[in-house]
């Protein structure tokens, strides 16, 4: 390894990860125009090298490669050298990974690209050995130098396909709004041809948590009664719950499973994880009332303001995989480990989570992880069901008692909007379904956070650290954020936050939508601009921001009764309806909008002083097609606007596209109302 004592520009960067590189022999530049300008200045080609934290194979090559002199010399004498961070620029990262694609290379990272000094690619790809990157690098110098025509030739090709716009990529040129109930039931039998039947998820090994595929078949069993799905979202949920993925101990989830069995973890944590499966596991509790994922909600809130909450109250991105050099020894123990700190109780511990002798990891250690219930285990080792819980609990503090002494995983502490406002809904979820004030008490604090910290006017940044916010809101930003504060309104009945989310949708159609093509951009227009501007279109593990903003405009077209914005709504999903039913997979927030706009969305505005006793009564019911508004008093928005506690009583205004039942004052008439219209109902809109 390179001893460097002169730190290179990365030194000023707010991102861990370009921070790990700051003492590399390599001559890096954050991404910007000081280093596209030298480009030029010098005629050079770049390489861009694009990671995260988190990422194994991106410190694998640091160490091989960007850490040895003599590879160094080679990149400083014939590149401008740039250094991303994934999470910092997605924008980036999406345009140069869509040129790998391009390339015919499968993608990853960490993501190598080589550009001419436009910035326009003409080779690229993921980790190479020491050797063979020092080969491509003379290769690529030379053939700069001697075939540079052909070289400027293939990157304004490349340029041109990344200009290609995402909606003609995936021939989705015709828009088709027929809102029909027979192609939701083909979105969800097209899901359902890859569950894995066995051991819950989608598809094999590695398997991810993809909470959106899950909150869609939730609102699908809603709406047909098909017991297979709920049982699909049941079986996977425990199995994740039970599984190596989820911290037995600690809480929280890793960020997916090597294995089909949700055993052996990749075991980095993310934010942007915790929080999705707080929501997915709060609303599964509403519908089913398993006290499991009680606990599972309980216990990842209490890991993310253990461990990833910082004194602002923003929440930090990400905990490594790795302590000590070696994956997951923070939170795995040998059995002899486990005896020396529970004694005579271990026996029992151990068969619990499944610990042995000869471990199920590497080095002998144990990934601990259960197979049954609480209530089946304390019946087959004559237990009171009480007296087991209370042992685990007692087990639990031991365990952290040990782990708060080791070497803790890398912490990536730059503080994301996005990722935030993820965290946020997850809280204002939380507190909906199991009304715990401290939930709350969370949520207002990181909601303050966010004001302060990444929000300017209407502009919100994308980044925070040491005091600074320094890259421009994305389009996940701002679509994130509208959902978060939009739900804590629902939770609160303060207007202060839709009148937040109406203002920040207001901007992202000023600043972020195509009017030509009727989708938002991922870029705001004032920003730096790169080579190509995307639009994010397919759902991933975070739903794509366009998906997103699509839900956003059907509830406030709702809340603020703008015709226009429930019209952006209904116009977008038409352009991608054709690919949601083919693919719901890749799509499924999108199917999830569909669902609300298969029957119209309940409106249930409460008045009266007991708004908020009521509020919390329907939060015991899984109706995931209802908007609520609500004031003590009187409000000025629109579906509060000329309404009264009648008689002095608080009273429940149900009503579904622009049609109102009879003002009611009890909670279960309400609920009537409510059940009563979801069966009358037809599939409402006509073809657009």
């Amino acid at each position: 390894m390179a001893e460097n004592k002169n730190p290179n520009r990365l030194i000023n960067a707010s991102s861990p990860y370009l921070l790990q590189h700051a003492y590399n022999p390599v001559d890096w530049y954050p991404w910007g125009e000081e280093a596209l300008q030298k480009a030029k200045a010098e005629d050079k080609p770049i390489v861009v090298s694009i990671g995260y934290a988190a990422c194994h194979w991106c410190h694998v090559m640091e160490h091989q490669s960007f850490e040895n002199e003599k590879v160094a010399e080679v990149m400083n004498e014939h590149f401008v050298c740039i250094k991303v961070d994934r999470e910092e620029r997605p924008d980036v990262d999406a345009v140069y990974m869509d040129a790998l694609h391009a390339m015919g290379v499968q993608g990853g990272w960490p993501l190598n690209v080589f550009l001419n000094p436009d910035a326009k690619p003409f080779y690229g790809g993921t980790y190479f050995p020491p050797k063979q990157w020092v080969n491509l690098l003379l290769n690529i110098a030379d053939a700069y130098k001697k075939s540079r025509k052909e070289l400027d030739q293939s990157a304004e090709q490349f340029a041109q396909h990344l200009n290609r716009s995402e909606l003609d990529k995936y021939g989705l040129q015709k828009s088709n709004f027929h809102v029909r109930e027979d192609d939701f039931r083909l979105m969800g039998y097209n899901l359902s041809v890859k569950f894995d039947r066995e051991k819950g998820g989608i598809g094999q090994a590695p398997k991810f948590p993809m909470p959106t595929d899950y909150l869609f078949l939730l609102r699908y069993y809603s709406h047909t009664s098909d017991q297979s799905m709920l049982n699909q979202v049941n079986l996977t949920l425990r199995e994740m719950a039970y599984g190596g993925i989820y911290d037995q101990i600690g809480g929280g989830f890793a960020r997916y499973s090597v294995d089909a069995d949700w055993l052996v973890p990749h075991f980095e944590k993310m934010l942007y994880d915790n929080g999705q499966l707080v929501s997915l596991y709060a609303e599964a509790y509403q519908l089913t009332k398993e006290p499991l994922y009680k606990s599972v909600v309980y216990e990842t809130i209490a890991f993310v303001e253990r461990e990833l909450m910082s004194e602002e109250n923003g929440f930090y991105s990400s905990l490594d995989a790795d302590s000590e050099g070696e994956e997951g020894k923070f939170y795995t123990f040998t059995k002899e480990e486990l005896q020396k700190i529970l004694g005579d109780e271990e026996p029992l511990f151990s068969k619990y989570y499944h610990a042995t002798a000869a471990g199920n990891f590497e080095h002998g250690r144990n990934i601990l992880h259960r197979r049954v219930s609480e209530e089946k285990f304390a019946r087959e080792n004559q237990l009171e069901p009480d007296v087991l819980q209370e042992m685990t609990q007692d087990w639990k503090a031991a365990i952290m008692r040990v782990r708060a002494a080791r070497v803790r995983p890398g912490l990536d502490d730059k503080i994301l909007c996005s990722w935030n406002a993820l965290m946020l809904k997850g809280l204002a979820d939380a507190y909906y379904t199991f009304g715990e004030k401290h939930f709350l008490e969370l949520a207002l604090r990181n909601a303050g956070f966010i004001r302060q910290r990444l929000k300017q006017e209407e502009r919100l940044y994308h980044n925070y650290k040491a005091g600074k916010a320094t890259i421009d809101g994305f389009l996940e930003d701002y679509a994130l954020l509208i959902r978060a504060f939009t739900r804590l309104y629902e939770v609160t009945f303060d207007a202060q936050w839709l009148q937040e989310a109406k203002a920040l949708t207001d901007y992202t159609l000023t600043h972020f939508f195509d009017e030509q093509e009727g989708m938002f951009f991922f870029t705001d227009n004032s920003s730096q601009q790169l080579i190509a501007r995307k639009k994010e279109i397919t759902d991933n593990v975070i739903p794509s921001s366009n998906s997103v903003m699509a839900t956003n405009l059907h509830f406030l077209g709702l809340y603020f009764d703008e015709a226009r914005y429930q019209q952006l709504s209904d116009d977008m999903l038409s352009k991608v309806k054709d690919l949601v039913i083919k693919e719901p997979s890749f799509l499924s927030n999108w199917a999830s909008l569909y669902f609300h706009k298969l029957t119209s969305t309940a409106e249930v505005a409460i008045v009266g002083e007991k708004a908020a006793k009521i509020r919390s009564d329907f939060s015991s019911y899984y109706l995931p097609n209802m908007l609520l508004a609500g004031t003590a008093g009187t409000s000025s928005l629109p579906l509060l606007q000329d309404r009264t506690a009648i008689a002095g009583k608080t009273t429940i205004y149900v009503c579904f596209n622009r049609a109102c039942q009879l003002p009611v004052h009890t909670t279960a008439e309400a609920l009537s109302q409510l059940r009563g219209q979801r069966h009358q109902q037809e599939p409402k809109f006509p073809a657009l």
